[in-house]
């Protein structure tokens, strides 16, 4: 089965997914959880959401952890995405460099606290889109 060939309810799991990565970045309980691991949840958060309005609205997407290659999906199929989603994007860089030890500077508690809001911003945006698409 094709993903544009899907339920609505399809759509829905994947925004279910997408709220369970949001409440799990939201869920420091330790000093040795990395801000870095957070915020690789906040994008698969922002991810998922955006996963969940292309199966909604029937749009074939690669399984990519790229936000802006998939909101571009989104604008080409006639989909209007407000500036502060768009913004969003940046989380992609949280999808894999920052997953691992490397040559990359920490997450700053002021950068995880923008990441936060950016992923809410989108699954909020993901949960209207969603309402509004008819079954």
């Amino acid at each position: 089965m094709k993903l544009h060939e899907r339920s609505a309810g399809y759509a829905a799991e994947w925004l279910k997914r997408a709220r369970s990565n949001l409440a799990l970045a939201k869920a420091r309980t330790s000093e040795e959880i990395y801000l870095e691991d957070l915020c690789f949840e906040l994008q698969q958060a922002a991810e998922k959401s955006l996963k969940a309005v292309l199966i909604a609205k029937h749009i074939t997407f690669r399984f990519v952890h790229d936000l802006a290659e998939l909101m571009t999906l989104l604008d080409q199929n006639g989909v209007e995405i407000p500036s502060q989603i768009r913004q969003a994007a940046s989380l992609t860089d949280y999808s894999v460099e920052a997953r691992y030890p490397g040559p990359f500077e920490a997450v700053t508690p002021d950068e995880y606290k923008e990441a936060l809001g950016l992923a809410e911003n989108v699954v909020a945006w993901a949960e209207t889109c969603l309402a509004d698409t008819p079954e």
